[in-house]
């Protein structure tokens, strides 16, 4: 009676908007030269940066910033959001033949949109849930906010029984997106493009049995206490006045310092007995000993990584040891959706399922990285076979991929 309730995974759902939003790299080159608003230099550093990105021509654009000129109003800001949030919830509430009603408690997380009424609000209004649901919005907390939230939705479930948890991660690009010259400021509009996730977590026993995963454990880092980490992502004006999201060169330096501190912490509870006790002693200071990296692969079946950039995931896959076809659905996501935020995760997962890789007893391990900054991590245990026949956000052309990419992919418009 004392031991914690046990969460599962029921089910979740990643959007997937329509046709006409799709926004290839040289659509965003012709946006943002027909805005007026940047330099040739500007114009050149973007291209630069989409020609290395690693991205495809299938990722999604909001209507608003497709428009000429563009429209970042409000309006336009909450039917985007909207769209992506409600687009996910309806797919996860028809797959897992939940009723609204019978959601307790909702979590929801976007980083820079954050209206008055909420985002949580904004979905307890359309879906009519009920007057006593624990409602939580969480603003701020940057890519890896989805595992907070989830974090934040065990640890609910562990203190009200027999009740469903909503978690649901988006980020706006519409009204974020940056009209100034400030090379920083820049590369945000390169790497974002739209997405949702919706995740449906039950502490209800008798939902085991046609639940997906099982959540093992949560891990969260957070280096805010130092200065370079707190400010690496930091949301500001530039020299005109114009507010953007800064991203500091030192960003990966600090992201590898936050994922060993994570790791350090994981290790324990997930790697085999012989390896945490070779790590522990790998941390004594002996001349011309290297650095002793645990082998990940031998505690997890598949990982997703967020796909925040192509340099970071070069950087995980060589800090972690990992293979090409551990980083396929990390590299595929960002191939096909970019970066869709802390929503990248769960793109990844589905894609997994899609290539019906997931078996019963497979362990997953997710690792976001965001602002703060932080790193945060999730592990799940595969309760069933998943299916190919299971829809996803993949269907239609997980048959695609995966597809090579190159190095650099030149861009003419």
């Amino acid at each position: 009676m004392r031991s914690p309730r046990k969460v599962y995974l029921l089910d979740f759902a990643c959007y997937k908007p329509f046709p006409g939003n799709l926004c290839s790299k040289e659509t965003h080159m012709r946006v943002s030269s027909a805005t007026g608003r940047f330099t040739a230099e500007s114009l050149d550093f973007q291209r630069k940066i989409l020609e290395r990105s690693g991205y495809g021509q299938k990722m999604h654009a909001p209507a608003g910033l497709m428009a000429t000129p563009p429209d970042q109003s409000m309006a336009a800001a909450r039917e985007e959001t909207e769209a992506a949030m409600f687009g996910a919830i309806d797919d996860l509430l028809d797959k897992s033949r939940v009723e609204a009603r019978e959601i307790g408690v909702l979590v929801v997380n976007s980083s820079t949109f954050n209206p008055t009424p909420s985002l949580s609000a904004a979905i307890v209004n359309h879906y009519k849930l009920r007057g006593n649901v624990l409602s939580f919005n969480l603003g701020g907390m940057g890519c890896s906010a989805g595992l907070i939230a989830v974090d934040l939705a065990k640890r609910l479930l562990q203190v009200h029984p027999h009740t469903y948890a909503l978690v649901v991660s988006t980020e706006n690009i519409c009204r974020n997106w940056y009209l100034g010259n400030h090379r920083p400021m820049l590369v945000s509009n390169c790497l974002f493009r739209v997405g949702a996730s919706a995740v449906l977590l039950t502490n209800r026993r008798s939902e085991r049995r046609r639940s997906k995963y099982q959540l093992l454990h949560t891990v969260r880092t957070h280096k805010g206490a130092d200065d370079r980490s707190y400010r690496c992502v930091f949301q500001e004006e530039d020299q005109h006045n114009i507010v953007g999201v800064s991203l500091s060169k030192d960003l990966m330096a600090i992201a590898g310092e936050a994922l060993k501190t994570n790791i350090t912490t994981l290790g324990p509870f997930v790697l085999p007995m012989s390896d945490p006790i070779t790590h522990v002693f790998s941390g004594f200071q002996v001349k011309k000993i290297e650095p002793y990296i645990p082998d990940f692969k031998m505690a997890f079946e598949h990982f997703c990584v967020h796909a925040g950039g192509r340099s970071v995931l070069d950087e995980v896959e060589k800090s972690l040891g990992l293979t090409e076809w551990h980083m396929e659905p990390s590299r595929m996501t960002l191939y096909r959706f970019g970066n869709t935020s802390s929503s990248s995760l769960w793109y990844e997962l589905a894609y997994s399922e899609a290539k019906g890789r997931v078996m019963r007893g497979d362990r997953v391990w997710q690792i976001g990285f965001g602002s703060g900054f932080k790193c945060n991590s999730a592990v799940w245990r595969a309760l069933r076979d998943i299916g190919l026949e299971e829809k996803n956000s993949w269907d239609g052309e997980i048959d695609e991929f995966p597809v090579h990419v190159p190095r650099v992919a030149p861009i003419v418009y």
